[in-house]
């Protein structure tokens, strides 16, 4: 039977039908229905609209649906439910009879559908934020593992300074730990509750809607119906919040596939993670995070799809939004998947940090320590920096570095040049001179690790108190 048939003298178009149901993709919500359709029962049985003994049966019919469909692989199986909660309303007749009907007492499917959602959405930030507290524990474990290796920092995709391999990772841990806060703060917002919205105007029977909320763990429930039955504000941050995960994953995919080609030669990436070439036998394909830049791109335009098909529409709740559940679910099963196999490429993946170390002794990226030197000297800084950019220029027309000029060629371009310039040009000097919170003097990013990792442990814990 359908759920709105009455009105209706002939059947739907056959090809129709098939095409306007959603359960071939919300039967994903079908844990959340059964949780939902559990505390609305009990507020029909607080209200009066149900029995004792009808209660018990509806409680009963809605928990053997769930050991039902966790354990037995077909039981979804099924070509004439319209959505999830058509299918439960049928499986639950099927049970328990006609009383099964009555559950549908004073609610709608436009505030079933977006309690689902929001329950989806609220499980979906905890699950990702785990898999963010995996990656960030693994990537501060290498930084730490990084000691005091250091590596070419680059601008412009040119080498500019050395930095420790260690601040490098913290950069990105710093990246990921935003995108955590962006969900939690998100999260906030997604834990309104819309049951006893109804369909557009309220529920029309007296229900304890803080009652609803709290037996499912939201914070409260959603204060206007109208706007409750028809916001999907929560799925567009949410999968916008997805996006720019997406984006610094692709960022780091990108430095990753740089780093492991042989003109840089600073990664060697897992063979548990990479392909080989049909025709090449020489190859090793980064394949894993070639693909992650490929998925941020589905990523990024399932929010865009999410964004076109809600600008349109007038209030309250219209079909249109159906089609914003397979971006959601398609970009947040993306996510999900893609998390623990990073992860495990970080925890596999090997840094040679010979190379790294050797790109920073040569191509001037002691200039800057260069200029500083003549700073601590009171040299202003626009003329250090000319001086000593006159001294590379000495340096590439005789094939040299700067440690490798004379005092007497240095002091052409300054007197000031003395002894212990060569001193300052030495790598653990270039080093410590960044000696400022967010530098990558070796104190100071020692002391970011340890803060970082307090970080991602308060964070875990905050998980877990969602669980």
């Amino acid at each position: 039977m359908k759920m709105w048939a009455g009105r209706f003298r002939q059947p739907l178009d056959s090809e129709f039908a098939n095409w306007q149901r959603s359960f071939s993709f919300d039967w994903r919500l079908l844990a959340h229905e059964l949780a939902a359709s559990l505390v609305h029962a009990r507020a029909l049985k607080e209200s009066g609209i149900l029995s004792s003994e009808e209660l018990a049966k509806i409680l009963q019919g809605l928990e053997q649906i769930a050991s039902r469909a966790e354990n037995s692989p077909g039981f979804r199986d099924d070509d004439e439910a319209e959505d999830v909660h058509h299918f439960v309303e049928k499986q639950l007749v099927n049970l328990i009879g006609d009383t099964g009907y009555k559950l549908h007492s004073g609610r709608s499917r436009n505030e079933q559908i977006a309690t689902d959602l929001r329950l989806y959405v609220r499980d979906s930030i905890d699950k990702i934020q785990l898999l963010l507290a995996n990656w960030l524990d693994v990537t501060l474990s290498r930084a730490d593992k990084a000691g005091g290796a250091a590596m070419p920092a680059y601008t412009h995709l040119q080498r500019a300074e050395p930095v420790l391999v260690a601040h490098w990772l913290l950069a990105y841990v710093e990246m990921f730990l935003r995108d955590y806060d962006r969900f939690s703060d998100c999260r906030k917002r997604v834990n309104l509750c819309p049951l006893g919205s109804g369909a557009v105007a309220g529920a029309s029977v007296s229900l304890d809607r803080e009652m609803m909320a709290a037996e499912l763990g939201f914070s409260g429930p959603t204060p206007n119906s109208v706007d409750a039955t028809s916001d999907r504000d929560f799925v567009l941050e949410f999968v916008n919040d997805l996006s720019i995960l997406a984006l610094h994953l692709s960022r780091w995919a990108e430095e990753m596939i740089l780093f492991s080609t042989p003109e840089f030669g600073f990664i060697n990436s897992p063979d548990k993670y990479s392909t080989g070439s049909s025709a090449l036998p020489q190859k090793k394909n980064p394949d894993l995070v070639e693909l992650t830049r490929a998925k941020s791109a589905r990523i990024m335009g399932a929010a865009t799809t999410l964004f076109v098909t809600v600008k349109g529409l007038p209030l309250a709740y219209n079909k249109d939004l159906q089609e914003t559940q397979e971006p959601l679910f398609d970009s947040t099963e993306t996510a999900l998947s893609l998390l623990p196999l990073l992860t495990g490429w970080m925890k596999e993946m090997k840094f040679d940090y010979v190379r790294m170390q050797s790109s920073v002794q040569s191509g001037f990226m002691n200039a800057l320590a260069g200029a500083t030197y003549l700073v601590h000297r009171g040299v202003p800084f626009r003329m250090a920096h000319e001086q000593i950019g006159k001294a590379v220029q000495e340096c590439l027309e005789k094939g040299c570095e700067l440690q490798d000029l004379s005092l007497e060629e240095l002091r052409q371009f300054n007197p000031l040049f003395d002894q212990d310039f060569y001193s300052a040009l030495t790598l653990e000097s270039v080093l410590s001179v960044h000696d400022v919170s967010g530098g990558t003097a070796p104190v100071q990013v020692k002391q970011a690790i340890a803060e970082a990792k307090h970080r991602v442990a308060l964070l875990r814990g905050e998980v877990h108190a969602h669980a």
